[in-house]
């Protein structure tokens, strides 16, 4: 044993935990339990080796052995593309599908957590050799707030107000209010979605959310997280029965129609609200030049 071993240890230990901290699995099922936790746990002690041992090689004037950082960051690139790519093969077989918006935001979410463990493992094992155990054992509580932070994006709750409206027909046209939804023409489909079918009207609060629900994937995340929770009411080869949101191109009104097996109003809009806003899906219009010049202009 040496001068670094008890804070390579402890860096490694504390850049585990922070994975598990943030390694959580939901009503989604994912990741899945038990095979999918020990692969991110598993990458995630590559991550806290990685971010400890950085430390006394600098100390050391190792220079060279800072090289194997970037061979993480190449590393944890694949991570993003292999849980891309194990969610688009999935996806093919829901019965409503999370979409490549959500897709592509979860496989981001997986590749940044390696590198709050790196960063986690890093501040800590620095505080240990420079300070001791006590400061190490400060900046571990604040690498862990500052990952739970950042961890936590923001959800549609924020942005929207969640009513339910219970859906209609006009003829064979579907209405959630009045919010054209699909033509349903067979006479049985129209009863079971008469019977099982809950609507919502999602209002923005402001123009920028109003672009941000706009987007096809953040709504086809509703459709999948709601069908989640609450199953649906369909099978493959039955389009009439396909969970839909549709907008009010005039007010940016987002009418969502559902099919859930279990029909609980008040877990619904929990879980509407709780959907989280893709960071893919985000826009800004307000923040534009041109708006902020228009805006100038009508103030003189």
């Amino acid at each position: 044993m040496n001068e670094y071993t008890l804070p390579i240890f402890y860096g490694v230990f504390v850049g585990v935990l922070a994975r598990l901290f943030m390694l959580k699995t939901d009503y989604r099922q994912y990741p899945t339990y038990l095979h999918g936790k020990i692969i991110h746990i598993a990458l995630g002690f590559i991550a806290a080796g990685l971010g400890t041992i950085a430390v006394p090689a600098i100390m050391e004037k190792e220079f060279t052995a800072i090289t194997f950082l970037t061979l993480a960051a190449s590393q944890f690139r694949e991570v993003r593309n292999m849980e891309r790519n194990t969610l688009s093969e999935l996806d093919q077989y829901e019965l409503v599908p999370r979409g490549s918006t959500y897709i592509e935001g979860i496989a981001i979410a997986f590749e940044s957590r390696n590198y709050l463990v790196i960063f986690t493992s890093l501040f800590v094992t620095l505080a240990y050799l420079i300070f001791g155990f006590w400061m190490a054992l400060v900046m571990t509580v604040v690498c862990f707030i500052i990952s739970k932070v950042l961890m936590s994006g923001g959800t549609l709750k924020d942005i929207v107000d969640i009513q339910y409206v219970k859906p209609h027909f006009d003829g064979a046209g579907l209405y959630v209010d009045d919010i054209y939804i699909m033509n349903i023409g067979i006479p049985e489909k129209r009863e079971l979605v008469l019977k099982y079918g809950m609507g919502f009207i999602l209002t923005p609060k402001s123009f920028d959310a109003r672009t941000t629900i706009a987007n096809i994937g953040q709504r086809q995340a509703i459709l999948h997280d709601v069908s989640t929770a609450l199953g649906v009411n369909r099978d493959a080869g039955e389009p009439s029965l396909v969970p839909l949101a549709k907008r009010n191109l005039e007010d940016g009104r987002v009418g969502v129609f559902v099919l859930p097996q279990k029909h609980d109003l008040d877990i619904a809009i929990r879980v509407i609200s709780n959907v989280p806003t893709l960071e893919n899906a985000i826009r800004m219009p307000t923040e534009s030049k041109a708006n902020r010049k228009g805006e100038k202009k009508r103030w003189f």
